[in-house]
């Protein structure tokens, strides 16, 4: 009988990078009872002219509240990444990342300064748009891409309206947008 040896492989470094770094900043957070979460991986109003600011527009995305909202984020992440990251390339990857990150930072800074705004809901719902257009041809528009953008914009525009919660709808918004826009551009051709 032949028994065939496994490895363990690192399939989407960049995936395993951003979680890595996810864990981490949770790790710390929780340490320091989250004033690391709220020194470096929350978005809020402050001074321009604090460097820490223009740091946090990119930092945000790593920090989590909780176990609970950082599951719920990596879940998505490790589902949906590694299949972007092989079909779209890694820089890519991390253009689509820091774009909703630097984004969803100034949109929250500028319209919503009385808010603190953390975690990777928007990169979450930028994959998972961005996902959508895999099967996408010359001259046609998956009926997959259509669904999940009828079903992500009118899930968000309800709960942004109808809830009240610490849910940031238009950061999802935002994500998904770029993930369409990302998505239409590279497969375009």
């Amino acid at each position: 009988m032949l028994v065939k040896k496994f490895k363990v492989t690192i399939n989407a470094p960049i995936v395993l990078g951003f979680v890595f770094v996810c864990a981490i900043s949770l790790i710390i957070g929780t340490l320091t009872q989250g004033m690391s979460t709220e020194a470096l991986f929350m978005t809020y109003h402050s001074s321009l002219k604090n460097p820490m600011t223009y740091l946090r527009f990119f930092t945000h995305v790593f920090g989590h509240e909780g176990m609970s909202h950082f599951i719920g984020n990596t879940i998505y992440i490790l589902l949906l990444g590694p299949l972007l990251e092989e079909k779209y390339g890694s820089s890519c990857l991390i253009k689509v990342i820091l774009v909703t990150a630097f984004i969803t930072g100034i949109v929250n800074y500028i319209f919503f300064p009385q808010i603190a705004l953390c975690g990777a809901s928007g990169v979450v719902f930028a994959f998972i748009v961005l996902s959508s257009f895999t099967g996408f041809k010359n001259g046609e528009i998956p009926l997959t891409f259509i669904l999940v953008v009828i079903l992500f914009l009118g899930q968000q525009i309800y709960e942004g309206i109808a809830l009240h919660d610490n849910v940031s709808q238009i950061t999802h918004i935002i994500g998904g947008a770029i993930g369409g826009f990302v998505g239409y551009f590279f497969n375009r051709k």
